[in-house]
């Protein structure tokens, strides 16, 4: 199959997963700070782009987190990482779902991971993932909940919880609130929670 058909096949699929949300400059920039054009990255690691791209549509490997606005695949520098780690493409379903006691969660989990829409973490993996949602339920628990500013036990714990996540999660891009349909994490848990709970 010739690479533009490839190419026009995986970004029309990522369209139909993300919406068509145009791409700023300042979106761009930040992108190109953050990823790697696909076609750089398997240069760099002596793989055939078109390779890849038939896996990432066969759900072997994730979509790109963003096309740019002259159409590149941008994708994380660690793309193959997981893959590796797994003994390869064929074998990465399964080793990744193992990650979650209930199977039913990993296949879900592994499906949000192929969509490529994991841009929330800046390293991708079972692990991450699993202490995302941990941290994002306990922050959103702990401001619910009974919230306690005035102690600097609870205040403590809930900054501490704050800053691990932070250091997890990039700054995001107003892109990502478009295909999201609004704030992302690091706008409700992060800035949203230090603004109504600041650090004695």
């Amino acid at each position: 199959m010739p690479q533009t058909d490839l190419k026009q096949q995986l970004a029309e699929r990522f369209r139909e997963v993300n919406g068509d949300h145009p791409m700023t400059d300042a979106d761009d920039a930040y992108v190109g700070a953050q990823f790697v054009a696909l076609e750089e990255l398997c240069a760099a690691h002596d793989r055939d782009a078109d390779a890849v791209r038939l896996l990432m549509l066969k759900q072997r490997l994730p979509l790109p987190g963003y096309l740019r606005s002259d159409g590149a695949e941008m994708v994380p520098a660690d793309l193959f990482a997981l893959a590796d780690e797994a003994g390869g493409t064929a074998l990465l379903e399964t080793w990744f779902i193992a990650h979650w006691t209930d199977p039913i969660t990993g296949k879900a989990e592994w499906n949000a991971y192929l969509s490529g829409q994991y841009v929330c973490l800046h390293t991708v993996t079972p692990a991450t993932i699993q202490r995302k949602g941990y941290l994002t339920a306990a922050i959103t628990a702990a401001a619910a909940n009974e919230p306690d500013p005035a102690s600097a036990q609870w205040s403590e714990r809930l900054h501490a919880l704050i800053d691990e996540l932070d250091t997890l999660e990039p700054a995001f891009t107003a892109y990502d609130r478009l295909r999201f349909g609004g704030p992302a994490s690091r706008d409700t848990c992060i800035d949203a929670i230090r603004a109504r709970f600041p650090r004695p």
